[in-house]
């Protein structure tokens, strides 16, 4: 019964605790870890929503990019972060679904080291080409690459770009050949010199190339047309059914913060989300804009564990 009798005592000394640090929160700036470059689209839309939070909570966020080994670095030193809310992580389907099967450690352990808060928005890629470049559509890609095995060069900038080629390459029996780059802003200056004839990337990244005419749409990643880049057809409706990959972005918490603080949060960025002008802006930037519960996103991410892990394991794709 006194065992009892504490046990009730020490719930709701934790429960008062959690709703007090609610209440308060935030009482200091709070640090946002980007694990990629400044400029990238997971960046951009994490330093907007920053900004917001800003202004309606009163007190400062900010962006701070920890980039390396496809995001593993940052998101690493996210997870071992004190679980006080004043540390956040922009994490991506690349660190929270893809990197545990590509690399051999992560130093974290993405399903059980983080808090989640909310999906925040999907990114459709776009295989673009050169103006050079013969062809027009994902066909024209296949059938070159069949002609000449192994000397149609895509330039790769991200670990869900590798994951697509890789995807492709299984899907058409096309013998295309990798190259992999850091970052966008690397791949697309190589891409523009004529290095590399063709690019995986973003709507975020390529969509301003593409109007200008500097690039052209062979085919975005989504199963239907996008009004994030009206014209530009599916790769799943040119010969390759089924073909589907999105990224996205959600913000995480390291395991253990508060759940008053997530609540908090989540209610919060879901505030913002809602905003006409931030859903303006993010399919500005390239995203679908999302949203949703912590259990919400929590669901998701293992639907995309168990979609991707077996085809990164069928392709033998290794990170580095």
């Amino acid at each position: 019964m006194l065992r009892s009798a504490r046990w009730a005592v020490g719930l709701l000394a934790l429960l008062w605790s959690c709703a007090s640090l609610a209440q308060t929160y935030p009482t200091r700036p709070v640090k946002i870890i980007v694990p990629y470059q400044a400029g990238q689209g997971t960046d951009v839309v994490a330093r907007y929503l920053a900004d917001h939070l800003s202004r309606t909570l009163g007190q400062r966020f900010y962006v701070e990019n920890k980039p390396g080994a496809g995001g593993n670095i940052g998101t690493e030193q996210a997870a071992h972060s004190d679980p006080d809310g004043y540390t956040l992580l922009m994490g991506t389907n690349a660190t929270q679904t893809m990197n545990e099967f590509m690399y051999p450690s992560l130093g974290f352990v993405p399903d059980k080291d983080f808090a989640p808060i909310i999906l925040v928005g999907k990114l459709p890629l776009v295989i673009t080409a050169s103006p050079s470049f013969a062809g027009n559509n994902v066909a024209d890609l296949i059938s070159a690459a069949k002609a000449k095995p192994d000397r149609i060069d895509i330039a790769l900038p991200s670990t869900t770009a590798r994951v697509i080629f890789e995807f492709l390459k299984e899907k058409t029996g096309a013998p295309m050949f990798g190259v992999p780059y850091k970052g966008s802003a690397t791949a697309m200056t190589d891409v523009l010199g004529g290095q590399v004839p063709l690019l995986i990337d973003t709507v975020t990244a390529v969509r301003t190339q593409i109007d200008d005419g500097k690039l052209k749409a062979l085919g975005i990643t989504v199963l239907k047309p996008s009004a994030l880049l009206p014209g530009v057809k599916p790769v799943a409706e040119q010969g390759v059914p089924d073909f589907e990959m999105a990224g996205w972005n959600a913000f995480y918490a390291p395991r253990d913060t508060p759940p008053a603080v997530i609540e908090l949060l989540n209610g919060e960025f879901a505030k913002a989300l809602a905003l006409p002008e931030t859903r303006k802006r993010l399919q500005e930037l390239g995203f679908d804009p999302a949203g949703g519960t912590p259990t919400d996103l929590a669901r998701f991410e293992t639907q995309e564990r168990l979609k991707w892990g077996p085809v990164i394991k069928a392709t033998g794709l290794q990170g580095g």
